[in-house]
C-alpha cells in the first residue's frame, strides 16, 4: 500500500461542515484491493487481538461489535486502516470518533478520512495506521506501545495547556473565534480590529508593570510589607559570603527560593542548619542570579486566584506524596498511584504521574529514606518540594470556606500589584480564619497562574474560572470580538466581486482587508503576492488588527487542501460552477465541484445571507443545505426563483431595462444602469453585470445604502490596479490590447461575448492551456478561440502542472482544428515574445486578446510597450 498524501483540515471543509479537524489520506491499495479482510488468512483475529478495545466501534451496523462484524463479512483496507487511526489515536489518550472511506475516482485509490485532536499527532496516527495494518497482514510482530507513546510525545509538545486551552474553550462557547498565533500559548481571540490575545493566563490588558513586579519577588514583598501584608520575614542574597548572616537574620526553619524562578525549580523549604541551606543556596542559584532566604511558614500551601480583583477559586495543595502501609517500598506506593485512572502523561488526566528523580532521591533522603525503603502505615512521604499538579501534586478546592478578610487580602493585592488575572500564594494552617490569627503569610504573587488546580481540583467543586477571563475581555453581553467576513467562491467572477465589495466597503469608511488569486490587500495595500485564496491568506486577514471588514476569495484549493481558514461567516457568495480544474484531488464531477463550492453557503451565521445565483442550477441547489437567511440573483428578472423568493418577501438583485437593480420583495430600488457603470464596459460585459448583482446585495445587507453604492459602482474602474487582469484595455495608436484572467471553457466563452461587441479589423487571440485540467477542457478551449479570433497564437502557462509543453499545445491545436481547420495558428510558447509578436505584426485596428495566468508579468510588458509608444520608438507592422 502506498500513502500517496496527507492533507489536515482546520476549518469548514469538503468532507464535514462541522468537524473541523480530519486528516484526508489518499491511500493507494496497490494489490491489497483485490484483497478484503476475509480473504486473508488470521487477519481478523490478529486484529482482535491487538485492539480488543475495538470491539466500540459501532460502524454502519450501528452496535458495539459492528466493525469486527464488517470485517467477517469481508471489508477493505482504507476501512481498517481509517478504525485503527482512531483507536491508537484514543489508546494514546485522545478520544476521537469521526471516520469515513470514500473512492478518489481511481480504482483501489481512497480518501481515508479520520478526525483528530492535535494535528501532528493525526498524521502521524496516518502513518502509523497504516504500517500497523501492513504488519498484521503479514503475520508480523508490532510494538504498539512505542507509536502510543511517541503520540502521546507529540500531544503535550503541541496542544495547548489546560489554562489557555479552559480560555479557548470558553470563548468558542460564546462564539468568540479564535487563531493560535504560535505554537506555545499565545492565542488571539476575535478577530481583527476586534481581537484581544492571550498567552496562557496573561492577556492583552495585563499590566507589563505588574508581571514585572510579580516576577521580582524582592519588590513584591517590599511593596507588600508597605501596604501591611502579611509576608514572612526575609532576605535577597547574591553571594555565599552572605548566607550564614542571613541565615541568623531570618532564623531556622527558613525556605531557599530563586528570585525568578517559576514551576518551583530551585525551591528547598524547611531547612534546618546551615550545611542544608548552603545545597539549598547553590540550587537557587542555578536557577536565578539572586535568592530569597525566607521564614519557613507552617501550615498549607493554599493558592488564591483573583480575576479582575475578585477572588474566584481557592485551592489547597498538596505535594506529590504517597501513605506508608508498612509493608510496601516507597518505589512500590507510587506505581500503586500512578494506576489511579485520574494520574496520566503531562496534562492528559485531572492529576499528573509522579515520577522518582534526583530531587525526590534528596528529599527522601533528608527524611532518613531512599526510593526502596518502606514507610510505617499511616505517615505522609513527601516526594517533591512544591504542591505543583505538573510534578504530580494534588489539589483541593476551598473556595467557599475562605474567610472574608482573605479574600478582601488577596482582591486588594491584585491591586497593590496591579494584576488582572494573578495567583496568590498563601501558608496557614487554616484558611477559614483571618491570616494574622494563624500566623500565615503572603509567600508569592504569580502573573499568569496555572487554572488547572481549580479547572479539575482532585476534590472539591470544579470552578469555571475562564469564564471571567473572557468575561474581562469582552465585557458587552453577545460581544463575539468578530468583524463582518464576506466569503466568496464560484468557478468565474470571485475575484472581481471579491474587489468590487472591497471597494464599496472601503468607500463607506471601513478598513478592509480582502483575499484574491492575485494577493492579499490591506486596505489598498498589496502585502502578498500570489494566488491568495486559501486558508493561510484569510488568516492573515484576519489577524491583522487595523482590519474591521475582511473579503475574502475562497477558491476549491485551499478547500480541498486544509478547508476554510474561518469557522463562519456573515455573508457568502456563489457566482457560478462551471467544469474547471475536475480531475484533481478526488473531485472528477461538476457535482462534486459544486459540493466544494457549497461550503460557503455552510458557513454562513444563522442571521447572515447566503447569496446564490439564481441561473445556475448547482448553485440554486445550495440553498437547501444553509441554515441562513437566502438572497438571490439572476439576468433574468422573470426567472422563478426569483418570483418565487420574492413572493416571500426576500433579497434579490436582477438585471432589468438595462439596470442592475436590488429587490425587497417585490418592490425594486433600481442602483445603477448598467450602461453607466464603468466596470460592465457601457454594458457589454454582461459577466462584469453579473458579478455586481452579488455585490450589491452584499452591500444592501450589510447596511450600505443605494446612494453609497452608487458612489462606489462609478469609481470602480476596469484597470490594471482595479481590477488586474480582468478586462484590462489598453488603447495603442493604431491598435489595441484586451488582458484577461479567462481560463477555463465557461470565462471563454463569457469573453467571446463581450469581445464580439468590439469592433476590430481583425481579432488575434493568445491563449495556452492548463496541464491540469482535463483533455476535453483544453480541446473545449481551444475550440471557443477558433470562434472568437481571426488568428491565434499559442503559447504556454508558466506552470505545466502535471503535462509535458507538447502534449497542451497539441490538445489546444486539436480543437481549434476541430473548429476551423482554416484558421492561422503559430506556436510561441513564451508568453512574452507571444505578446512581443503580436504587437509588432498587430496591423490598423487590430484588437489582440490575450488570455493570461501570470497577470504582473504580462501588465508590466503591455505597459512598457505603451511607454514605448508614449517616447515614439514603438514599431509596427505596415
Amino acid at each position: 500500500m502506498q500513502i500517496r498524501e496527507i492533507n489536515a483540515m482546520r476549518g469548514p471543509n469538503y468532507w464535514s461542515i462541522r468537524r473541523h479537524k480530519l486528516i484526508v489520506m489518499v491511500l493507494d491499495l496497490e494489490e491489497m484491493e483485490e484483497l478484503p479482510t476475509n480473504k486473508i488468512d488470521g487477519f481478523n483475529d490478529r486484529l482482535k487481538a491487538m485492539f480488543p478495545s475495538m470491539h466500540s466501534h459501532r460502524c454502519s451496523v450501528g452496535e458495539p461489535g459492528g466493525f469486527f462484524q464488517r470485517m467477517e463479512e469481508g471489508t477493505w483496507m482504507g476501512h481498517v486502516i481509517e478504525h485503527i487511526a482512531l483507536e491508537i489515536q484514543t489508546l494514546a489518550g485522545m478520544d476521537t470518533g469521526f471516520g469515513r472511506t470514500r473512492g478518489y475516482g481511481e480504482k483501489g485509490v481512497y480518501n481515508v478520512v479520520f478526525s483528530y485532536i492535535e494535528e501532528n499527532v493525526g498524521r502521524y496516527a496516518a502513518k502509523a495506521s497504516v504500517a500497523i495494518c501492513e504488519a498484521l497482514i503479514a503475520g508480523e510482530d508490532y510494538n504498539l506501545e512505542t507509536d502510543i507513546q511517541r503520540m502521546r510525545e507529540l500531544r503535550e509538545s503541541e496542544r495547548l495547556g489546560p489554562s489557555t486551552g479552559s480560555i479557548v474553550e470558553e470563548a468558542q462557547s460564546r462564539g468568540i473565534p479564535w487563531i493560535r498565533l504560535n505554537q506555545y500559548s499565545l492565542c488571539q481571540l476575535g478577530y481583527g480590529a476586534n481581537q484581544k490575545r492571550i498567552q496562557a493566563t496573561v492577556t492583552s490588558e495585563t499590566s507589563s508593570i505588574g508581571v514585572e513586579l510579580a516576577c521580582d519577588k524582592e519588590d513584591t514583598k517590599y511593596i507588600l510589607e508597605q501596604a501591611e501584608v502579611l509576608v514572612p520575614r526575609g532576605d535577597i542574597i547574591s553571594r555565599e559570603s552572605s548566607l550564614e548572616e542571613a541565615c541568623r537574620y531570618v532564623g531556622y526553619p527558613l525556605v531557599v527560593k530563586p528570585i525568578d524562578g517559576n514551576h518551583g525549580r530551585g525551591i528547598t523549604v524547611n531547612i534546618n542548619n546551615y550545611e542544608d541551606a548552603l545545597v539549598a543556596f547553590k540550587a537557587a542559584k542555578e536557577v536565578s542570579r539572586k535568592v530569597i532566604i525566607e521564614k519557613y511558614i507552617t501550615g498549607e500551601d493554599y493558592r488564591l486566584l483573583v480575576i479582575n480583583n475578585e477572588l474566584v477559586a481557592a485551592a489547597k495543595r498538596t505535594p506529590a506524596h504517597v501513605i506508608g502501609d508498612g509493608k510496601s517500598t516507597i518505589k512500590e506506593l507510587v506505581a500503586e498511584a500512578n494506576k489511579d485512572p485520574r494520574r496520566g502523561y503531562g496534562h492528559e488526566n485531572v492529576l499528573t504521574q509522579i515520577t522518582i528523580n534526583d530531587l525526590t532521591r534528596t528529599i527522601l533522603a533528608a527524611s532518613g529514606y531512599t526510593e526502596d525503603s518502606v514507610a510505617p502505615e499511616g505517615e505522609m512521604v513527601i516526594l517533591k518540594d512544591t504542591a505543583n499538579l505538573s510534578t504530580g501534586g494534588t489539589a483541593e478546592d476551598v473556595t467557599d470556606i475562605v474567610h472574608p478578610s482573605n479574600v478582601s487580602m488577596a482582591e486588594r493585592i491584585s491591586k497593590i500589584i496591579d494584576l488582572d488575572i494573578c495567583g496568590i500564594d498563601i501558608m496557614t494552617t487554616d484558611i477559614s480564619q483571618p491570616l494574622e490569627e494563624t500566623g500565615g503569610a503572603v509567600l508569592e504573587v504569580n502573573a499568569g497562574p496555572g487554572f488547572r488546580m481549580h479547572l479539575a481540583p482532585t476534590k472539591g467543586l470544579p470552578r469555571n474560572v475562564a469564564a471571567p477571563v473572557v468575561d474581562k475581555l469582552f465585557p458587552n453581553h453577545g460581544d463575539t470580538g468578530r468583524i463582518p467576513i464576506i466569503s466568496v467562491t464560484g468557478t468565474n467572477g470571485k475575484t472581481t466581486t471579491t474587489r468590487l465589495i472591497a471597494h464599496i466597503a472601503k468607500m463607506k469608511g471601513h478598513r478592509v482587508g480582502y483575499t484574491t488569486s492575485d494577493g492579499v490587500y490591506i486596505q489598498n495595500r498589496l502585502l502578498m503576492k500570489g494566488d491568495c485564496t486559501g486558508p493561510a491568506s484569510a488568516e492573515f486577514v484576519l489577524k491583522d488588527p487595523t482590519v474591521n471588514f475582511a473579503v475574502l476569495e475562497c477558491a476549491r484549493g485551499g478547500l480541498l487542501r486544509a478547508g476554510l481558514g474561518f469557522k463562519k461567516c456573515d455573508v457568502g457568495i456563489v457566482t457560478n460552477v462551471a467544469a474547471d480544474h475536475l480531475g484533481l484531488k478526488g473531485i472528477h464531477t461538476i457535482e462534486q465541484l459544486a459540493k466544494v463550492k457549497g461550503v460557503i453557503p455552510e458557513t454562513v451565521l444563522p442571521d447572515g445571507y447566503a447569496i446564490l445565483n439564481a441561473d445556475d442550477d448547482l448553485v440554486y441547489e445550495m440553498r437547501r443545505a444553509i441554515n441562513c437567511n437566502l438572497a438571490l440573483f439572476s439576468m433574468d428578472e422573470e426567472n422563478p426563483r426569483i418570483k418565487a423568493l420574492q413572493k416571500l418577501g426576500g433579497i434579490t438583485a436582477v438585471y432589468e431595462n438595462g439596470y442592475v437593480t436590488l429587490c425587497r420583495g417585490t418592490w425594486k430600488m433600481r442602483v445603477m444602469k448598467a450602461e453607466d457603470i464603468p466596470l460592465t464596459y457601457g454594458g457589454k460585459a454582461l459577466f462584469m453585470i453579473q458579478n455586481i448583482l452579488p455585490a450589491i446585495i452584499a452591500a444592501n445587507v450589510r447596511g450600505i445604502s443605494i446612494e453609497d453604492m452608487k458612489v462606489a459602482l462609478e469609481t470602480f474602474i476596469p484597470s490594471a490596479s482595479q481590477t488586474p487582469g480582468r478586462l484590462n484595455l489598453f488603447k495603442f495608436e493604431n491598435f489595441s490590447i484586451l488582458l484577461d484572467y479567462a481560463h477555463n471553457p465557461a470565462g471563454m466563452r463569457a469573453l467571446k461575448k463581450f469581445t464580439d461587441n468590439l469592433e476590430a479589423t481583425e481579432k488575434i487571440g493568445i491563449i495556452a492551456g492548463v496541464g491540469d485540467r482535463r483533455d476535453e477542457d483544453t480541446m473545449e478551449l481551444g475550440s471557443i478561440a477558433a470562434q472568437m479570433f481571426d488568428e491565434i497564437i499559442i503559447r504556454q502557462d508558466k506552470n505545466l502542472r502535471g503535462k509535458s509543453e507538447q502534449e497542451i499545445i497539441k490538445m489546444l491545436d486539436d480543437g481549434i482544428k476541430k473548429q476551423d481547420p482554416n484558421i492561422k495558428t503559430t506556436i510561441i510558447p513564451s508568453e512574452k515574445e507571444a505578446i512581443t509578436h503580436a504587437i509588432k505584426n498587430a496591423k490598423k485596428g487590430t484588437l489582440i486578446i490575450c488570455c493570461s495566468d501570470v497577470i504582473p508579468d504580462a501588465l508590466d510588458l503591455v505597459t512598457h510597450f505603451k511607454e514605448l509608444e508614449n517616447k515614439g520608438e514603438m514599431i509596427f507592422a505596415e
